[in-house]
């Protein structure tokens, strides 16, 4: 088990998670099976049971960021008028 540092996708984790709570084969087995330590597999699963109702909960996150950046498009059009008037105003009084 060789895979040190090795980064796995989130569906690749969710699969072995879903494996594991399952409860069909051993941990251990799971582990052999995909080439991860044992305690990967005990880790992501002890994650996703801490943070899994986030899944089912109202998703914020994506309206908050549309939010955002809807707030730093205003803001870029606003210093984009102040650089034009700026502009001309160099331009006329040179």
């Amino acid at each position: 088990m060789s895979n040190r540092g090795k980064r796995y996708s989130p569906r690749f984790q969710f699969q072995v998670v879903l494996e594991a709570l399952k409860g069909d084969r051993k941990e251990v087995e799971i582990a052999r099976a995909y080439d991860i330590h044992p305690a990967t597999i005990s880790r992501w699963k002890q994650e996703f049971l801490e943070k899994g109702a986030e899944v089912f909960g109202k998703d914020t996150t994506v309206a908050e960021y549309e939010k955002r950046i809807k707030e730093l498009e205003q803001l870029l059009g606003r210093k984009e008028v102040e650089i034009a008037l700026l502009r001309n105003f160099v331009e006329g009084s040179s």
